[in-house]
């Protein structure tokens, strides 16, 4: 009798055993360890493999700057930039992301030493309540970098001559920043401002 309640018990805790192990192997194989650079500081996060850009930068990194507004790519307050190029971190997989450079709002600058779009943006009143203002923001950024870079939008006429800045290339390649405020007057004016034409 002892044997055979010796025996129930081993089995018991072989079971516990091999449950834990299935459970620990579940963890890992939807699990992913990433290593990128945020605002020049490299950073390695084990994540789930469907946590978005957006939610590890502001769950797991505490970087609450991008915000979270629509989560389906459709307002642009989740803009950050990749490799120098803007996305919507909101449809983004985390770790679609080892190896990149990735910049948020707080690695434009501080308070004490604004990044001049920042600087622009309190000079020309460009945003009201400031949700969307860090996904403008760092989209405005990219936008002049486009634009310098020679990289056409859909209202650029001459894809031959050298881009210029213009008041329809800003509102076409910010469109899908969304301010339900109604700022778009006074960001178009910080963009131009900082794009050296008259605000």
């Amino acid at each position: 009798m002892v044997g055979t309640a010796a025996v129930s018990v081993a089995a018991a805790n072989a079971g516990a055993s091999a449950q834990a192990q299935s459970t620990t192997a579940t963890i890992d194989r939807h699990s992913t360890q990433v290593s990128f650079t945020v605002n020049g500081t490299r950073r390695e996060l084990t994540v789930d493999n469907r946590t978005t850009l957006l939610d590890a930068l502001r769950e797991q990194l505490a970087l609450t700057g991008t915000k979270k507004g629509c989560d389906h790519g459709q307002c642009g307050a989740c803009t950050v930039m990749v490799d120098g190029r803007r996305i919507n971190s909101c449809l983004s997989l985390a770790v679609m992301h080892e190896g990149d450079e990735i910049t948020t709002i707080e690695g434009l600058g501080t308070t004490s030493d604004m990044h001049p779009m920042q600087a622009a943006f309190v000079r020309h009143d460009g945003f009201q309540c400031g949700y969307c203002t860090p996904g403008q923001i760092c989209s405005s950024v990219a936008v002049l970098e486009e634009i310098a870079a020679g990289i056409p939008s859909h209202v650029t006429e001459d894809l031959a001559a050298q881009m210029q800045v213009t008041d329809a290339e800003i509102r076409e390649r910010m469109s899908g920043n969304i301010c339900r405020c109604g700022a778009y007057a006074n960001i178009i004016a910080a963009i131009n401002d900082v794009a050296g034409r008259p605000a």
